[in-house]
């Protein structure tokens, strides 16, 4: 199936503008000067993680043909020559497709994006792209906080969870905030990761059985919650559903439903009216209940925060003699959810590509 695009792009329930206002960047009371700026950006546009809504009237596609157009723009960014001036041999010069299980092959088919692995869509490229653009508008051009040729790999500092979009995205960002041209000589900046163990930017309940089990009551709780207030939509949405109702515990679970039309959107790809109304889709961001004991705070990203302040220590008692500036982390949703409630400052509302 082929994807249908509409230049509306859908409301603004389910889009929002550029995550980084350069311009209006809040200035610091003159008595403080910037030393270290940590960002944690969620990972750029990508298709759904399953499939969902594809029969009609709904009709989201269930295979995402856009990784040729998305290819071309990853190339452009991406390119390097030899001296010589001939492509690098590490150049993406190969096809991908994807063969399905009965053994036809598609080209293009984006099918490690549909499966929330991120298969180059272009939105998420260019999106990311331009956030590490902004970067530097912000940090070089702005404020001059950072130097515009990097000429020393130990000023910055970039790590993604151990994800492809995660990490795809974050290369993109790199591409914006210190392209090739903009790096001294033998200055290549380094993407991290961590085994999954040893992960600290996303909740890790598979070195913590505790915060999983922490994670599942609260989900019960939310569905406990919020269930019967999302039986107001059955009447307008269960027609999308198969005749099913919308519920956070159910089948697909409301969170679910929110990431395949916030997906489609993000791409241009029509979704139904009723998911273009802010009174909808406020109903079913809401049904989410946050880990805010002091028990899930610390289990959750008591070990992220430890390190930030380590970091933040280590700045102030070495000064000039730490050359760290800015460190850049691309992760997902819940990290920034759960440090916005570690903070006292989450507002409840998930899923918009992609905030910091």
């Amino acid at each position: 199936m082929g994807v249908e695009r509409t230049g509306d792009r859908a409301g603004a329930s389910l889009l929002v503008g550029e995550p980084l206002d350069v311009e209006g960047y809040p200035q610091a009371l003159p008595e403080l000067d910037l030393e270290q700026v940590h960002v944690y950006v969620r990972h750029g546009e990508r298709t759904p993680v399953r499939t969902r809504m594809a029969d009609p009237p709904a009709s989201i596609p269930e295979h995402w043909q856009m990784c040729s157009v998305a290819r071309r723009f990853s190339e452009a960014v991406n390119s390097t020559t030899t001296t010589l001036g001939e492509p690098h041999p590490d150049g993406m010069w190969f096809k991908r497709g994807t063969e399905m299980r009965d053994g036809r092959t598609v080209a293009n088919l984006c099918i490690y994006a549909f499966l929330g692995t991120l298969e180059s869509l272009l939105n998420d490229l260019q999106s990311t792209y331009n956030f590490g653009v902004a970067l530097r508008r912000l940090y070089v051009d702005k404020l001059g906080f950072l130097p515009r040729t990097l000429q020393n790999e130990n000023q910055v500092y970039f790590r993604s969870t151990n994800v492809s979009r995660t990490i795809e995205s974050l290369e993109h960002i790199v591409h914006g905030l210190y392209p090739q041209t903009h790096c001294a000589t033998g200055v290549i900046p380094s993407i991290l990761v961590r085994n999954r163990v040893d992960e600290n930017i996303v909740s890790n309940i598979l070195s913590c059985p505790l915060l999983g089990l922490l994670e599942l009551r609260f989900a019960e709780a939310a569905a406990a919650r919020w269930n019967s207030r999302l039986q107001t939509l059955d009447g307008r949405l269960s027609k999308y559903l198969n005749g099913r109702p919308i519920r956070v515990d159910g089948s697909p679970r409301a969170s679910g439903i929110l990431d395949t039309v916030r997906s489609a959107a993000a791409h241009g790809i029509k979704v139904p009216d009723e998911f273009r109304d802010p009174e909808v889709i406020d109903l079913i961001v809401c049904p989410k209940l946050s880990i805010k004991t002091e028990k899930g705070r610390r289990l959750g990203m008591g070990r992220l925060l430890a390190d930030v302040s380590t970091r933040m220590q280590t700045k102030i008692e070495q000064g000039d003699k730490d050359p760290l500036k800015v460190l850049v982390f691309t992760t997902h949703d819940s990290t920034l959810a759960a440090l916005c409630s570690t903070f006292d400052a989450f507002d409840e509302k998930y899923g918009h590509f992609p905030p910091i």
